[in-house]
């Protein structure tokens, strides 16, 4: 819940300038619902950083005062939305069958959903982690088909992480992606598993990004508060663009 339509349109502005353009990099901006449309004029059709969404609701339409749908978010050009967050889970007591209608509701309406996963610290310290985060995959992508799980991304981000500016060591974050793709091989298929890109959330800086990025079992990262300074979010993007092929 970060800038105003009109201070969201300003900074894209002037990221938009900053950010390397590269075919490999995919960049996607999630503002908030209200700057949605301010952000996709600025970007306008011929961008290459594509729209996504914080947040949706699992229903088309219909009598759920405050929420955004699919074909609303979609029709403002999103082809991203980011699904269980950790925030949506905590704060807001979204369930892993609520987060599995909102991936259907992506997929129905042509959106890509990002599937967020993680640990609480008590989750962590009590060896539970790969338990949890593998249920949260099973839930969220219950009854998809291998082809339907393929447009998803998964975003692992450890609860105690995010916004605490303790982000997973590389190798804690390595160990958690590789039982993600394990999960994703035993339940959709090995190619399945290679094609998804699973990527890190949790306190993501332009200090330990290039670290993390450089690890072939990450694809990605998503950025929290540092892609909110226009600096820190190219570095980190420049680490993306950086990175050794795998």
């Amino acid at each position: 819940m970060n800038k105003t339509a009109s201070e969201a349109a300003r900074f894209v502005r002037e990221l938009a300038s900053a950010l390397p353009m590269d075919s490999a990099v995919e960049i996607v901006l999630a503002p908030p619902f209200t700057a949605l449309e301010s952000v996709r004029t600025v970007l306008g059709s011929a961008s290459q950083i594509a729209l996504g969404a914080q947040n949706m609701h699992w229903e088309p339409h219909g009598a759920f005062t405050g929420e955004v749908s699919g074909p609303m978010l979609r029709d403002l050009g999103c082809t991203y939305v980011i699904v269980g967050h950790s925030e949506r889970r905590t704060l807001f007591g979204e369930k892993d069958h609520d987060v599995h209608r909102k991936v259907r509701a992506g997929l129905a309406n042509g959106l890509r959903p990002i599937l967020c996963v993680g640990e609480s610290l008590d989750q962590r310290q009590s060896g539970h982690t790969e338990s949890v985060v593998t249920g949260q995959i099973d839930a969220g992508l219950a009854e998809l088909s291998a082809s339907e799980a393929d447009v998803v991304t998964i975003a692992y981000e450890p609860v105690w992480a995010i916004g605490t500016g303790h982000a997973a060591t590389t190798e804690q974050a390595v160990a958690v992606h590789r039982s993600i793709r394990a999960r994703l091989a035993a339940g959709w298929g090995r190619e399945t598993a290679e094609r998804v890109r699973i990527l890190y959330g949790g306190s993501v800086t332009p200090q330990n990004a290039e670290s993390l990025l450089r690890e072939s079992d990450i694809d990605g990262a998503l950025v929290g508060g540092a892609c909110l300074k226009i600096e820190s979010f190219a570095t980190i993007a420049l680490a993306a663009k950086n990175r050794p092929a795998h």
